[in-house]
């Protein structure tokens, strides 16, 4: 593996391992500083809003000084954020370095596929299923780094200052050795040519359903199967562990489906997977069955999200970062979306009836993913 290659994967673990540990490190905080699951829920909230400014601000710095630099700065953030994070006691600098965290994630986010398309576009094949399920092993290993502190007796919020070294030497050697790219503009010299507002538009989409269901996926399926078909303790994690294994199934074989069949094909058949998989869950009568649903529906969220930030690459590739930076906020807003709509639409049994809204969505970007191609002209649509 070349070293600019070595370096965006190392981008992407990081990147999982990072949230990974943050998120499990919530009951730490709680128990450290008394807060409320009300507090929780407005802490996951205010990360994906300074997530998204995070992905305004990789395109003010991408454009101007280059995608590495703007995915060192995020990473240079995420230290201060995580290091916060690690030693606060008091709630408002708690809370502080959790929005700063957000806006590192989100730079981080649109830094790395910005990495990520470049990469690609220079291999001359498809590799963002394979970044992005280096993404999902790093997810793994933080949520198991923080299961393996615990039993040793060891607080989750200091496994979160450990993993903010990891982000500083990330900041630190990728001012050399990431991929180095061109800025889209200096401040005396703006592009001609316009952004594909409509293409940034279609390609979003397809974003936006798949974290919709990602995140319906993450928050609730484990609350679904424990009080709406009562499965037992061990049961009721099954799914979410289920769905995440079809998620980086699918993302190790993304990239070779997309040389043989075409990203279409792909897209569309992974859309319609997902529908299914939904299916299953609103009609399913026992918990197996749910079980097998969410991991159909895995198959989805694994193949849609690299093959859109490969079209979104391919949009304008004059103004590839501008595009992926915009394209990344559908990201949060599909995020927050799919976490809240299940939990209106019904509790207990009837939470079923929440996934029916990840399925519609799925089934109405079929067209945009049937109009994209493996290869899109500069300046062209997706």
């Amino acid at each position: 593996m070349r070293p600019p290659t070595l370096m965006v994967s190392a981008a992407y673990a990081a990147q999982g391992v990072g949230y990974a540990v943050v998120v499990t490190a919530l009951p730490a905080a709680k128990d450290r500083m008394g807060f409320s699951d009300a507090v929780v829920s407005a802490v996951l909230l205010g990360v994906c809003v300074a997530a998204a400014l995070g992905s305004g601000l990789a395109d003010a710095v991408a454009v101007r000084r280059g995608s590495r630099v703007a995915l060192c700065v995020g990473f240079g953030v995420q230290f201060v954020a995580l290091l916060g994070i690690s030693l606060a006691h008091q709630l408002p600098v708690y809370l502080v370095a959790v929005a700063l965290y957000g806006l590192g994630l989100g730079t981080v986010d649109a830094g790395s596929n910005m990495q990520g398309t470049a990469l690609q576009a220079r291999a001359g094949v498809p590799l963002l299923g394979r970044l992005y399920s280096v993404f999902t092993v790093g997810s793994v290993l933080g949520a198991l780094l923080s299961a393996g502190v615990a039993a040793l007796g060891v607080s989750a919020l200091t496994l979160v200052g450990v993993v903010a070294f990891v982000q500083l030497g990330l900041a630190s050697a990728g001012r050399t050795r990431f991929l180095p790219t061109l800025p889209a503009c200096t401040a005396d010299r703006a592009p001609a040519t316009p952004l594909p507002r409509a293409g940034i538009w279609a390609v979003g989409s397809l974003v936006l359903v798949a974290y919709v269901l990602d995140a319906a996926v993450s928050t609730w399926s484990t609350i679904y199967l424990a009080d709406g078909l009562r499965a037992s303790a061990v049961l009721a994690p099954v799914a979410y562990a289920a769905y995440q294994a079809m998620v980086l199934l699918t993302r190790l074989v993304t990239d070779p489906a997309v040389v043989r069949w075409g990203r279409s094909a792909v897209a569309v058949s992974a859309l319609l997977f997902g529908a299914a998989g939904c299916a299953l869950i609103v009609l399913g009568p026992a918990a197996p069955v749910a079980v097998a649903g969410f991991a159909v529906a895995g198959l989805a969220v694994g193949a849609v999200v690299p093959i859109a930030f490969a079209a979104a690459g391919r949009l304008l590739p004059a103004r590839s970062d501008e595009v992926i930076a915009r394209v990344n906020v559908f990201n949060y807003a599909g995020a927050v979306t799919g976490a809240v709509i299940p939990g209106l639409l019904g509790t207990g049994a009837a939470l079923r009836f929440g996934f029916v809204a990840p399925a519609l969505a799925l089934l109405l970007v079929l067209p945009v993913a049937r109009r994209l191609t493996s290869s899109v002209p500069q300046g062209e649509p997706a």
